[in-house]
C-alpha cells in the first residue's frame, strides 16, 4: 500500500547546548532562527518528542516539495509548540491544537517565538480528538492544506478517536504529514489502519530514533 521508497536520515543535533538555570529549556536553531522551548515535567504534550524534530527538520529541508508559505496549517496534538512555530517560520497560517492542560504552555512557546517574526500570527485552540470537531471546526469554514501530527500514537486509548480526527480534516487536496516513533505492535496497528484509509508514501524513516515520517492523502473514489 506504499509508493515509493523512504529516505534514510538521521535527526540532527538542532539544539544548543546552553548554560541555563531552567532545566526545562531547550534551544533549537530551524531556518535560521533560533527557538527557546519550555519543557513541563507534568504532560507528555509538554515535552519535545523525537517526531517533532524529525518533521520540523524535513520540512526545513524540503521547502520546495511541500511549500508551506501562505497555506493553511493545523497541528493536532501540538504539545510544546515547536513543530508549529518551524511551520510558522516558513510562513503557514498556523493553527496550533491540543489538549486543554497543555495550551498554556502552548501558547506561551508560540507567542515567545513568534512575537517579532514578520509572519502570519499563529493560533492555538482546543482540541480533544473525536470530539465537537463539527462545533469547533465546521467544513464549511475550515480547510487546512497541511495536517502535520507527531508522536500522537503512543499507550493511549484514543486511538480511534485520532483515526477519526484525521479523517475528519483530510479532505480533498490536503496532505497529512505524521511521524512517530515507533515503538509498539500498537503503532503498527494504527499504521495499517491509515494505510487502509488514506493513500500512503513513508517519505522518510530515521532508523535511530526509530521514527518514521508517512505522507498521507484522500483516495480518489
Amino acid at each position: 500500500s506504499f509508493t515509493g521508497s523512504p529516505v534514510t536520515l538521521k535527526i540532527l543535533q538542532n539544539w544548543v547546548p546552553r548554560v541555563s538555570h531552567y532545566f526545562d529549556k531547550e534551544h533549537y536553531t530551524y531556518v535560521g532562527h533560533q527557538i527557546v522551548i519550555q519543557e513541563s515535567i507534568e504532560h507528555f504534550g509538554a515535552v519535545v518528542w523525537p517526531g517533532a524534530l524529525a518533521l520540523s527538520q524535513y520540512l526545513e529541508s524540503n521547502q520546495e516539495q511541500f511549500n508551506l508559505k501562505d497555506k493553511k496549517v493545523l497541528e493536532i496534538g501540538a504539545g510544546t509548540g515547536l513543530l508549529s512555530i518551524v511551520a510558522c517560520i516558513l510562513g503557514a497560517h498556523v493553527t496550533a491544537t491540543d489538549l486543554p492542560e497543555v495550551l498554556e504552555n502552548l501558547s506561551y512557546n508560540i507567542s515567545r517565538n513568534t512575537q517579532n517574526l514578520n509572519m502570519h500570527k499563529p493560533e492555538v485552540r482546543k482540541l480533544v480528538w473525536g470530539e465537537g470537531l463539527n462545533e469547533d471546526f465546521p467544513v464549511s469554514t475550515y480547510h487546512y492544506d497541511f495536517i502535520l501530527a507527531t508522536d500522537v500514537v503512543y499507550h493511549h486509548g484514543a486511538l480511534e478517536d485520532l483515526l477519526a480526527t484525521m479523517v475528519y480534516f483530510c479532505k480533498p487536496g490536503t496532505v497529512l504529514l505524521w511521524a512517530n516513533k515507533f515503538r509498539f505492535s500498537t503503532d503498527y496497528e494504527f499504521l495499517e489502519k491509515v494505510c487502509n484509509i488514506f493513500n500512503t508514501t513513508i517519505l522518510a524513516e530515521f532508523p535511530e530514533s526509530n521514527v518514521k515520517l508517512l505522507k498521507a492523502t484522500v483516495r480518489k473514489n
